[in-house]
């Protein structure tokens, strides 16, 4: 079973955040950023020193948020039940997923420039779709950075003689031996 659609969206669009303030810093018009800024959003004669400001404030804000609910998401798991892991081995990120957006964020695209911002929504849009019908979609750069990595574990549940195979999901290096975790659709939570 796969992250449900909306969920996987989520965990995809927080992964992004770095490429969002990438893509405002790029927006920023640097030489207007000396003058006094404008808190009356609502004012005629106000002007920011973004292009596209709501393009690019909405973006950092949409990845901000699905971000935070992915770490709260994660936070707020509770492992309740016990496994024996036999064995664990680690899955490397596949980063290029990842990176070729950042790749593309330098060569020139800009909110204002509706084509290439089409484009690379595409663009975007076809890399979660890939990532989702890979089951990839866990192997998150954002989640690596904060220390959690993905493994493949065979582990059997406390009592019981089957042995079973599937990812798990732990902060740091997960050991063999006894764990607690809890189930998130087909991933395993293991926290210490």
């Amino acid at each position: 079973m796969q992250f449900r659609i909306l969920t996987a969206a989520v965990v995809f669009l927080g992964s992004y955040l770095p490429l969002s303030l990438i893509f405002l810093a790029q927006s920023l018009e640097y030489d207007k950023l000396d003058g006094a800024f404008c808190w009356n959003l609502s004012a005629a004669i106000c002007d920011l020193p973004i292009r596209s400001p709501i393009f690019s404030v909405a973006m950092v804000v949409a990845t901000l948020s699905c971000f935070m609910i992915t770490i709260l998401a994660l936070h707020l798991i509770r492992p309740n039940q016990t496994v024996d892991v036999l064995s664990v081995k680690y899955i490397p990120s596949d980063l290029m997923n990842y990176t070729l957006p950042y790749i593309v964020s330098f060569m020139s695209i800009d909110y204002q420039d509706i084509g290439k911002f089409v484009g690379f929504s595409v663009f975007l849009i076809w890399m979660f779709w890939i990532s989702y019908r890979s089951g990839q979609i866990i192997m998150n750069p954002v989640l690596i950075a904060l220390g959690w990595r993905l493994y493949e574990i065979e582990f059997k549940f406390a009592g019981g003689e089957a042995k079973h195979v599937g990812r798990g999901l732990s902060r740091g290096h997960l050991q063999i031996g006894n764990a607690r975790q809890a189930t998130l659709q087909d991933i395993q939570i293991f926290k210490p």
